[in-house]
């Protein structure tokens, strides 16, 4: 880093005294957030803006501000992904959607008001994201949500790990970032498992697919070890799920044998993929198997890696505090959390100062510099 926000935040910013709106389901986050800015900042007095967006029993809701934000630099979180939201539906407890978690975004900005000095959001987990691009007579959700916060006068959008980030270019005038916690991951895997020998004689990275190759080659420069792929064989003439069955994952790489094997995508969605990419390491004789995503969604349930875990194909799963978890997962073993909430206080602090923000999402010094730690 180029600046301590301990020393930073102590001073005024022209662009206005930092304000911090969590919208339901990011309020975890967000508590986090404002403990390392008021421990910068040396001050008792929290940065989090009193808020809420709440519903009637039809459904219909309202943002609501409960104090004054003018000449306030806000940054509004949403976790569109936080479906362990709920709320009452004519008489029913309905979860919330992405779509809901979305609406309730544009609410707080309706709410206020053109009144801020200036509005960021932070979306780590892109809404519409994985659906960037139209392949027949498809909706663009991603692009067409980012006008649409263009054109309600949001200056700045902060993703984490994107699905495909290239959807930024729905919006060539506004502020698109999108951060990938590369060190956080490698700070976790380090002090989870400390016996992990990362030289290319012991550790290789391997990517699930060839949408994941990008972040695996970056692991495996700075690592400095070998890289693998797989390639998903996959059904193009039925659809299920939304998407085209894979038939086989085929290998293309360097031997595992005997090493250990690190995997990394954007989503564990089902984990299916994961898990077979884990068997297909395992019969090629890897050793320990470490697997990390960026949002740990398993939508199918824990039960899978539960029995991959016992059986000991894989050693331990990574994934980021940046999206909902269940306490079931929270309590598995085999499970470790990466936390980024510190990393997102050094945005905030950086971009509230107008501080290079360059440094925050490539990290490659303070990689190399945990490395030979």
């Amino acid at each position: 880093m180029h600046f301590k926000p301990e020393e930073i935040l102590k001073t005024e910013s022209h662009l206005g005294q930092i304000g911090l709106v969590a919208t339901e389901g990011a309020k975890e986050l967000v508590d986090r957030v404002d403990e390392y800015l008021r421990g910068w900042a040396g001050t008792q007095e929290s940065f989090i803006v009193d808020s809420g967006c709440p519903r009637f029993s039809s459904g219909d809701a309202k943002g609501i501000l409960n104090e004054t934000v003018r000449g306030r630099d806000l940054y509004v979180f949403v976790d569109v992904g936080n479906y362990g939201c709920t709320y009452d539906l004519f008489g029913y407890s309905n979860h919330m959607s992405p779509d809901d978690h979305y609406q309730d975004l544009k609410r707080i900005i309706q709410a206020v008001g053109g009144k801020a000095h200036r509005i960021s959001v932070i979306m780590p987990i892109l809404y519409g994201g994985r659906q960037h691009k139209r392949s027949f007579r498809e909706s663009l959700d991603a692009a067409c949500m980012l006008q649409e916060l263009q054109a309600m006068g949001v200056a700045n959008l902060y993703c984490f790990d994107a699905h495909q980030s290239m959807v930024q270019n729905a919006v060539p005038l506004m502020g698109f970032d999108n951060i990938m916690p590369y060190y956080q991951v490698l700070k976790t895997l380090k002090k989870d498992f400390p016996d992990i020998v990362c030289d290319k004689d012991h550790f290789m990275m391997v990517s699930p697919d060839e949408g994941a190759m990008h972040r695996n080659m970056y692991y495996s420069s700075v690592l400095g070890v070998d890289l693998g792929m797989f390639y998903k064989r996959r059904d193009y003439t039925t659809i299920v799920n939304g998407h085209n069955p894979i038939v086989a994952h085929e290998y293309l790489g360097a031997s595992v044998e005997g090493k250990s094997v690190f995997i990394t995508d954007d989503i564990i969605s089902s984990g299916e993929s994961m898990l077979e990419v884990g068997r297909e390491l395992k019969r090629r004789g890897a050793a320990d198997i470490y697997c990390y995503a960026t949002y740990g969604l398993f939508t199918g349930g824990l039960k899978d890696f539960d029995k991959a875990y016992a059986d000991g194909m894989i050693k331990g799963v990574l994934a980021s505090n940046l999206t909902y978890r269940t306490r079931d997962l929270q309590e598995r073993e085999w499970f470790h959390e990466v936390d980024c909430s510190k990393y997102t206080a050094y945005l905030i602090a950086a971009v509230n100062h107008d501080v290079s923000v360059s440094n925050i999402i490539d990290p490659k010094d303070k990689v190399e510099a945990l490395l030979e730690k």
